[in-house]
């Protein structure tokens, strides 16, 4: 009968493995490794629109740091690698360029693929609120749909929803319009 290893590794263990191999994105989750698939077209799209949005709004207003996609260590045996995040202007200066993000990301948000939805509606969820994120973005580029959730007593409120074509206004950036018709892949004829 083989035996089966109950060993977890930690995040200090999982940061010596380096960059990942080519077509995969690893993270640790409670001290396994997660292999999940490079993100497919709708995916990055919606990366690419939220970033120029979101990254001009904080570049104008000075607020800080937007991200994504960099190891970030949540507890010593979670690593996850948010789609975007954001640290206020006060707390990015003490982000260390050279290593992963080892400190509670302001903001993380999620755009959901059709294999991560029940990772990122329940997984992720838990985690990041178990690590004192205060505001958490879902995005599903298939239903068109956004919701943003604020941490209040320990657990994610949803603070802000928007679907299809609809402007909205989340959380941490209430006076930033976000026009959801804009993070879509243009309708097929």
């Amino acid at each position: 009968m083989p035996v089966l290893s109950t060993i977890k590794m930690t995040a200090r263990q999982f940061l010596r493995l380096g960059e990942d191999p080519p077509g995969v994105r690893l993270e640790l989750v409670d001290g396994g490794v997660a292999v999940s698939p490079s993100p497919r077209l709708p995916h990055s799209n919606v990366d690419k629109q939220l970033t120029i949005i979101v990254g001009a709004y904080i570049k104008m207003h000075d607020l800080g740091l937007l991200g994504g996609d960099v190891d970030t260590v949540l507890s010593e045996v979670d690593v996850r690698r948010p789609d975007l995040f954001y640290f206020e202007k006060s707390r990015a200066q003490h982000l260390d360029p050279s290593d992963a993000i080892r400190e509670t990301p302001d903001l993380c948000v999620e755009i959901i693929s059709p294999s991560s939805g029940v990772i990122d509606r329940e997984d992720k969820f838990e985690q990041y609120a178990s690590a004192g994120v205060p505001h958490y973005w879902l995005i599903d580029p298939e239903e068109k749909t956004i919701e943003a959730f604020v941490l209040r007593d320990g657990s994610y409120q949803l603070a802000a929803e928007g679907h299809d074509k609809d402007v909205v206004h989340l959380p941490p950036f209430p006076d930033l319009a976000i026009p959801l018709g804009d993070l879509w892949l243009p309708s097929r004829p």
